[in-house]
This record gives C-alpha cells, sequence and structure tokens, in this order.
C-alpha cells in the first residue's frame, strides 16, 4: 500500500513508519488531486504508520485506517485485503420485500462478544426463520464496550470485536446459511474521543445536531468529505460483501447540496449492485415522517439497473426502506399502557387503524410531544409496506429507557404474544431485537467504557437531561459507565430453553413460518388493508387477504365479530369459532382474555 491522505489544512505532511517510530518519511502534495499527500513508498501489510501534521511531533492515524490494533488514538496498519479467503463465490443475496430482520449487538449477543463467537448463535437465527441479520455499528470507537453510535474511525472494525478478519469470517458465516447482512452505519457525527478528522481538513462545519458537530456535507471542503462517506459506503458493500446498510438518524445529516449526499449514496449503491449482481438495500432511520427517503429517483438520476420500484420519475432520495417508530409507539403504548413523553399521542386502536393502512400516525397532524405538526402522508397506492421497517424493541427503544428495560418487564405475557401476533401479520418488514423472541429477561441500558473520567461524568450528566425531558423516572438511571451496565446486558442463552421463554420462543417460530406460508400474511399494500375495532369492548379485526388477525385486548374473555369465519389458524390462547349471536351476528371468534387469533374466512 502506498499511503495517501487528504490533508488540505496542512502545510507538511510526514509518515511515522514503525511501532516504535523508527522511520519519518515526507509525503509529498498530490498534483492531480488537490489537498491530497501521498508517500513515494510501498509499506507492505502489518505495518503501523501514523501521520505528523506541520510541526507537531505526535503522530495521529489515517482517517482511513482499515486497522486500527491499539484503538482509536493508536497508529493505524497496513491492512492485506487478499488474507480471507471467500466462501461465498454462489451467495446472490437476499431481497428485502419478504424479509425479516434481526438486529443485534456484538458486544453483548454473546458472552464471548466478538464476531466468531457470534458465529456460534447463527444456527439459531436460521431455525427461528430470520433472513437478515442487523448489526450495530462496528467501527473504531475509545474504550472497550460501548453502543457503537460514538466511532470515529468509520473504516476501521472494533478491534475487541476481532477487526476486519473477523468481520469476513462473520459475513461468510451467515451467507453459507442464507443469512444476509446488514451494517449499521453512523454518518451524522463522530465520537467525543479520537477524532484527529478535524486535524486533516474541513469534516465539520459550523452548527450542532443532538450527538455532536455537523458533519460537512455542503461548506467548502465538503466534495471530499462525501467522497470519504461515499467510498467508507462502498467499502463495506464491496470488499466485506455486506449485503445492506443502515443509515442512522439521517434527519441529522444537514446537506443543501444540488444532490442530497443520501440519493448520492443511492446511485453509486445501485452502480455496485448491478456490478456484483445482488441486491445491496439501503435503510434509513428518520425521525421525519417523510416517505421522500423512500420515494423513487427522477428516472435520469436512476443509475445502475435503476429499478427502484414505481415510477421513475417522482424524484425522491431513492432509498430502499425506512424506520417506521410510529408502528412501534402504537404498539408499544397498547401493550404497556404508558403514556408519557413520546408516547402520549399513542396506544389507541385509532392510532392503531391509522398506521396499519397508512403507515405514519403522524403524517401531517399534531404531535404533542413536538408542540407542532408533524410527518407527511404516505402515497399508499405506490409505496409498498415493505418499505417500513416496523418493531415491538430495538436497541434505542430498550436502551433509551432509564433502566433498560425491555417489553416482557412491563407488560404481561400474554399481551407481549398479541403485539408479537400484530407484528407479523403486518404488511411491514418486521424486525426482532435480540433476545426478544425468547422474551429475554437481560435488561439493556445505554453503555460507556470512556477512559477520561471527565468524558464518563459529562456523558452521565446528558443522559440524566435527556430522560428528565422525556418524562423517565432519572431515579431508575443506569450509570452507563458502571461495568455492570454492560456485562448484565450480555444475554444469557440458557434462558431461551425453559419455562414461558421457550414458549414464546416457538410462537415466534411459528408466526414467521406463517408470514412465510400465508400468501396473505405477504401482501405489502398498505391500500388493501382494512381494520375494524371497538375501543369500548377493546378488540380489533385486522384484514389481511383471506385472513382476519384478531385481537382481544380486554381482561375478560369475549366473541368478536369476524363474519364468514371457517379456521383458526394461529391463536396465541384459548380460542374457538363463535356461533351467530348478539355480538356475532355473522359469526366470529371467541377468545380468551389477552389473547389473538389469525382466522381464515371462507
Amino acid at each position: 500500500m502506498r499511503p495517501a491522505v487528504w490533508a488540505p489544512s496542512a502545510a507538511q505532511v510526514r509518515a511515522v513508519i514503525g511501532v516504535g517510530g523508527d522511520r519519518i518519511e515526507e509525503l509529498v502534495p498530490d498534483q492531480t488531486r488537490p489537498g491530497w499527500w501521498q508517500l513515494d513508498a510501498e509499506l507492505v501489510p502489518g505495518t503501523r504508520y501514523g501521520y505528523l501534521l506541520d510541526d507537531s511531533d505526535t503522530p495521529v492515524p489515517d482517517p482511513r485506517s482499515q486497522r486500527l490494533p491499539d484503538g482509536v488514538h493508536g497508529l493505524s496498519e497496513v491492512y492485506d485485503e487478499t488474507a480471507h479467503h471467500w466462501q461465498d463465490g454462489d451467495w446472490a443475496g437476499r431481497q428485502l420485500p419478504g424479509s425479516v430482520i434481526y438486529e443485534l449487538h456484538i458486544g453483548t449477543f454473546t458472552k464471548g462478544a466478538t464476531l466468531d463467537s457470534a458465529i456460534e448463535r447463527l444456527d439459531h437465527l436460521v431455525d427461528l426463520g430470520i433472513t437478515h441479520v442487523e448489526l450495530l455499528p462496528l467501527n473504531a470507537f475509545n474504550g472497550v464496550w460501548n453502543w457503537g453510535y460514538d466511532g470515529v474511525a468509520w473504516y476501521a472494525v472494533h478491534e475487541p470485536y476481532g477487526g476486519p478478519d473477523a468481520l469476513k469470517r462473520f459475513v461468510d458465516a451467515c451467507h453459507g446459511r442464507g443469512l444476509a447482512v446488514i451494517l449499521d452505519v453512523v454518518y451524522n457525527h463522530l465520537g467525543p474521543s479520537g477524532n484527529y478528522l478535524p486535524q486533516f481538513g474541513p469534516y465539520l462545519k459550523s452548527g450542532r445536531n443532538t450527538w455532536g458537530d455537523l458533519v460537512n456535507l455542503d461548506s467548502p471542503g465538503s466534495e471530499e468529505v462525501r467522497r470519504y462517506i461515499l467510498d467508507n459506503a462502498l467499502r463495506w458493500l464491496r470488499d466485506f460483501h455486506i449485503d445492506g446498510l443502515r443509515l442512522d438518524a439521517v434527519h441529522a445529516l444537514v446537506d443543501s447540496s444540488p444532490t442530497h449526499l443520501l440519493k448520492q449514496l443511492s446511485i453509486e449503491v445501485a452502480e455496485l449492485s448491478e456490478q456484483v449482481g445482488r441486491p445491496l438495500p439501503l435503510i434509513a432511520e428518520s425521525d421525519l415522517n417523510d416517505a421522500m427517503l423512500i420515494t423513487p429517483r427522477a428516472e435520469t438520476e436512476q443509475g445502475g439497473s435503476g429499478e427502484q420500484g414505481g415510477s421513475g420519475e417522482q424524484g425522491g432520495y431513492g432509498l430502499d426502506a425506512q424506520w417506521d417508530d410510529d408502528v412501534h409507539h402504537v404498539l408499544h403504548a397498547m401493550l404497556s399502557g404508558e403514556r408519557h413523553g413520546y408516547y402520549a399521542d399513542f396506544g389507541s386502536l385509532p392510532s392503531l387503524a391509522k398506521v396499519l393502512t397508512r403507515a405514519f400516525f403522524h403524517d401531517g397532524t399534531y404531535s404533542s410531544f413536538r408542540g407542532r405538526d408533524h410527518g407527511k402522508p404516505v402515497d399508499t397506492e405506490r409505496i409498498p409496506g415493505w418499505r417500513f421497517v416496523v418493531f415491538l424493541q430495538d436497541h434505542d427503544q430498550v436502551g433509551n429507557r432509564a433502566a433498560g428495560d425491555r417489553l416482557p418487564e412491563i407488560t404481561t405475557p400474554a399481551l407481549l404474544k398479541v403485539g408479537a401476533t400484530l407484528l407479523f401479520s403486518s404488511p411491514f418488514t418486521p424486525m426482532l431485537w435480540m433476545g426478544e423472541e425468547w422474551a429475554a429477561s437481560t435488561r439493556w441500558p445505554f453503555f460507556t467504557s470512556h477512559p477520561q473520567p471527565e468524558l464518563a461524568q459529562a456523558v452521565s450528566e446528558g443522559r440524566l437531561a435527556e430522560f428528565a425531558d422525556h418524562g423517565w423516572d432519572v431515579s431508575a438511571m443506569v450509570d452507563p459507565q458502571d461495568p455492570a451496565a454492560y456485562h448484565d446486558s450480555v444475554l444469557n442463552w440458557a434462558e431461551s430453553e425453559t419455562g414461558e421463554h421457550a414458549e414464546m420462543l416457538e410462537l415466534y417460530r411459528t408466526l414467521i413460518r406463517l408470514r412465510r406460508d400465508e400468501p396473505s400474511l405477504a401482501d405489502p399494500w398498505l391500500s388493501a388493508v382494512e381494520v375494524d375495532f371497538d375501543s369500548e369492548r377493546d378488540w380489533v379485526v385486522v384484514h389481511r387477504g383471506q385472513l382476519r388477525v384478531v385481537a382481544n385486548l380486554a381482561g375478560r374473555q369475549q366473541s368478536v365479530p369476524v363474519p364468514g369465519a371457517t379456521e383458526i389458524v394461529f391463536a396465541t390462547g384459548a380460542a374457538s369459532l363463535a356461533t351467530e349471536g348478539e355480538d356475532t351476528p355473522f359469526g366470529g371468534v371467541r377468545l380468551a382474555p389477552e389473547s389473538a387469533a389469525i382466522v381464515r374466512i371462507g
């Protein structure tokens, strides 16, 4: 490898080469690329190196470090891209429509806390019916454990997880089992420790979002910063055979460029997808409730095959899918009874009916949490439901609770099964949070391992302020820096084989199998969904083709009208067909308290 670096802010760049810095070499300006410097020498794999900027005598790592064996403050290492021998030559990828996603955090998925130890649990995911594994961020951050959203070295895989070769082994193992891999990437901010990018050039600009300084996407020097991001995304997909990216909090990407970064990314990824011959979906997390993200690009902007679904003249960003928090909020509030903070507008049966037929609850309506109107309507005739990723739990909604308590702690086992039934029978793309399938008892609070005491204190104080603002009980907050916050979050796999945990696991397996086998449940079009409900009696019926999803949320047994019901396909509790009666004049289903059933009509 011949080192090269973009450092327009420097008047001189030198390379420190070797573990002990025994060689120092001058880099010279690249005459073909303004602001770039290059070393007129080849470095072999395994060589450590760093850069001295101007008159500094402290080396800093390469902004595009592909490996950081000693952490984010240490020297970079030349990585051998050819060391791993890929075994997935026949892998053709998996389409997002019809998929079931499983979100996991490598550091707490297994006691081994590595990518290699995670491989040992992949057969469990295959048996469950998962199609896509979504990994929380893996790029290098300071400290040993962290959620991953404090990354500062975007090109390097966190060493305690096993480094870059371990990621390739994990991807190979997934592909060998028919599992696609989605990687969570964070381009909206950098972590608070180990960020040396501003020393090299204008990677950041004035202004802040929730997590830190804004990344420079549209100010002077932004062309190279955008290239830094785009090349990073393409590297994961091309060099690590990753099958798709989850783009963190894209609403925090402030970009007034003629072509938004997200649109440019979708164009270049579409071209790469055509080259490698497999789908490479891009999934955005956004709190804007705006389907422009997943609206197809204009035909002249398509790039690659240009197939995005629907008309090519709509002029959106052309991403494949986006997270839909409103579905989570409705189900969570309905199952738990919580109405504080951002749950205030959710939880009613009318709100459930709206998200199942319109995707967003706030689609131009007043949000009491925000104190203003929020969101835009979804064109359900053009945008299918599979483009919305929905969930009962995820890392944010669990981990951003004061105690990190999961849904099984705040609702009944019976209602938990009702929630799972509604989720997996919906027209959306369902996602599970690791351990959800067996109602894991392990909590998952926010945790960090910042070595600097002042930074640790700032993080703890910031979390307290955030919880107070959202209406949480701050007295229940777990100290993020307490090692127990991390160690107690590691999944207890043994409990998945016992009692109610094993029962829940079998229920999830059954629901995922039904979703795969029943054409009515595979229909992604929200315009075909109808919802009947009775808020006084607390029941709901969701029309899904030849099936009806029936939920009794009341604490008593009751009959629910389902005209034409002929067969109970699935039930979470005692259920039977009801004869014609006062409550069911044309037939229906008798359900146990807090239970659900999937019924065929004919």
